[in-house]
């Protein structure tokens, strides 16, 4: 495959970014995204022109770290998956591709794709955790859960914080993330006991940190490469008024 890419170039959060224009030929289409822009950078670096700053961990749809727009859309022309996951057969021969990092003030650029995602950290810091004693662990079924809300608590932790929720929404808000985070642990016996202070602590520093409201245009459910529902939000929500009222 032969491919026009046009990459959002940007030395850091302060300086001004702007396509630059690149060419790649005889591309696997069995490849990866990121194995195509491993030749790109191959081929830089040969060229002792700077590489193509983008994040990655695992590769494997795991981490969530390899976050990027692609032509328009968060991880790109697929769905349920993340960028390490997109193959390019996704791909026509002599496409344009355009390839830009997260847009949200809460994710400020680090360099040109790669974003800071600490936001969602600190989201965690403030509640997205049970406080409990250290020593032996319990036995698995030592406190009885209900089927359907252990199910429901493990769809909501299977999110993996890429940021594709936030960059999808119109708003940059991060309702789908926190509810997520919310959800899993407000289902379960383990995080009731915090349920209030958690839910609260949480909202404030979304708030807190420039995410904006949710807009209920489903966006974020769409572009979820875990399937994150809208639901996570309604139950934010309810908790959230259940804390304050």
């Amino acid at each position: 495959m032969n491919l026009k890419l046009k990459i959002w170039r940007q030395k850091d959060s302060k300086s001004r970014g702007k396509f630059i224009n690149y060419q790649l030929k005889n591309i696997s289409p069995d490849s990866s995204f990121l194995e195509m822009l491993d030749v790109l950078n191959e081929e830089l670096i040969s060229k002792n022109e700077e590489p193509v700053v983008f994040d990655h961990d695992c590769r494997e749809g795991i981490c969530g770290a390899c976050g990027m727009y692609i032509n328009g859309r968060p991880h790109g022309p697929d769905s349920l998956i993340t960028v390490c996951q997109l193959h390019m057969r996704k791909f026509n021969d002599g496409d344009t591709i355009v390839i830009e990092p997260w847009r949200a003030r809460a994710f400020p650029v680090i360099k040109d794709l790669a974003v800071d995602r600490s936001a969602f950290d600190k989201l965690i810091q403030e509640g997205g955790y049970v406080s409990v004693n250290t020593g032996s662990a319990p036995d698995a079924n030592s406190i009885p859960v209900k089927k359907e809300f252990a199910d429901l608590a493990m769809d909501a932790a299977a999110c993996i914080g890429c940021g594709a929720c936030v960059a999808a929404c119109k708003n940059a808000s991060a309702m789908l993330f926190v509810g997520a985070k919310i959800s899993h642990l407000a289902l379960l016996p383990q995080g009731k006991v915090e349920a209030s202070e958690r839910v609260s602590r949480m909202v404030v520093k979304m708030d807190e940190l420039g995410f904006g409201n949710c807009t209920n245009t489903g966006a974020c459910e769409a572009e979820c490469p875990k399937g994150i529902k809208l639901t996570n939000i309604a139950r934010l929500n309810r908790e959230y008024y259940k804390a304050v009222f």
